[in-house]
């Protein structure tokens, strides 16, 4: 293998170029990224990064003087796979020639239909999103999140601490049941609450007024809220339409197996865009999760140079963390596979708490609130 094109530039592109060079790879290694920037840390976009406190020289994920021996072609994006040729083609006209490519082009995040042109409506999921953002929550007025996922609430924290007038609209009855399940889900979701920041479930969102300036937020039960700064929070898409007529399986993301194969030989996928199988719960499921991108590229990587040789294991249980009004929270697993949730340990009511989520007696799931000793041992449980 003379070539190795890893198309994303992200954690999950660092570090599949990483793991080339650790597991032995001394070959040409291109990186491809549609933004200009060098990697960078997502996670704190939405906390440390908006509220001031860090800047964007914290967010740089390459370490001081590191050399992976690279080209690296950012600012441009991937329009197409050619499987014949074996080479990327570029927005700028180019083509990379690769024997092996890493597929870790992300996820974009969704909009809503209607806000384009819209001054004062926000997404974020870049940086260029972070920085426009938090230029708008300095200036301070009327913050409304639609969408009440992890993102959504982060930004919600972060607003109030900088002293916004917060509301947060969720068009499902219970905020993080898909990730949490509703017992718990409703348990963290009762932060905004406790802070005093508004949370209106059950009901979605119509659209926007404003002639070139957001000033409300319509419901569909004809509530009006207003707004001077709008964030949409309705989750993420995976980057994959470039890949249309590749050969490559793409259902939710890339269709891949236990250790990042596609269906086209010399072409693994990881990150947000992967959708992995895994054989603890027998299905394909996209991990949108910082671990996931560090972690799941290693077995990626040596599936790549091994040519599918290796046998694939078994990836670690997904798990996140995210820090809401002072509160750190941490899960791992998978929620849905549960038929009970105990409190282990703490009390919802001071959301000081861990809770073990369970199917048929077997441990699936592990969620702490403030509670980082016994979560990290209940999440070696489930990895073991």
């Amino acid at each position: 293998m003379r070539t190795v094109a890893v198309v994303g530039a992200s954690l999950a592109g660092l570090s599949a170029a990483r793991s080339l060079r650790k597991q032995g790879y001394d070959g040409r290694l291109v990186v491809i990224g549609d933004e200009l920037h060098r990697p960078y840390d997502r996670p704190p976009l939405s906390k440390e990064f908006l509220a001031g406190t860090i800047g964007e020289a914290d967010l740089a994920l390459e370490a001081e003087g590191e050399d992976l021996g690279a080209e690296w072609l950012l600012g441009t994006r991937a329009t197409g796979l050619d499987r014949t040729d074996r080479a990327v083609r570029l927005a700028d006209g180019r083509e990379v020639r690769a024997d092996g490519i890493v597929i870790a082009t992300g996820a974009a995040a969704r909009t809503l239909p209607g806000s384009e042109g819209l001054a004062g409506v926000h997404t974020l999921r870049t940086l260029d999103d972070a920085r426009a953002l938090r230029d708008e929550l300095a200036r301070g007025g009327r913050l409304v999140v639609i969408g009440g996922g992890f993102v959504g609430a982060e930004v919600a924290s972060t607003a109030y601490a900088l002293g916004l007038d917060v509301t947060v609209v969720e068009a499902a009855p219970t905020p993080l049941a898909g990730p949490l399940g509703e017992t718990m889900g409703a348990v963290v979701s009762a932060l905004h609450a406790d802070h005093g920041v508004r949370l209106l479930c059950g009901v979605g969102v119509k659209g926007l007024s404003g002639e070139r300036q957001v000033d409300a937020v319509l419901l569909e039960d004809g509530r009006s809220i207003p707004a001077d700064i709008v964030v949409v929070g309705v989750g993420a898409q995976p980057c994959v339409e470039w890949l249309e007529g590749s050969g490559v399986v793409v259902d939710n993301g890339v269709k891949c197996g236990a250790d990042g194969r596609t269906s086209l030989a010399g072409v693994v996928a990881v990150g947000d865009c992967a959708n992995w199988y895994d054989p603890r719960t027998g299905t394909h499921r996209r991990v949108e999760h910082w671990t996931g991108a560090r972690e799941r590229p290693d077995a990626a990587v040596a599936t790549l140079l091994s040519g599918g040789a290796t046998e694939p294991g078994v990836p670690r249980p997904p798990y996140f963390w995210s820090d809401q009004y002072g509160v750190k929270i941490q899960f791992a697993g998978h929620a849905a596979g549960a038929d009970s949730v105990t409190i282990e340990a703490g009390t919802a009511d001071d959301r000081d708490v861990l809770a073990v989520y369970r199917r048929a007696g077997q441990p699936v799931a592990v969620l702490g609130m403030n509670q980082p000793r016994l979560f990290t041992r209940w999440r070696k449980q489930l990895a073991s």
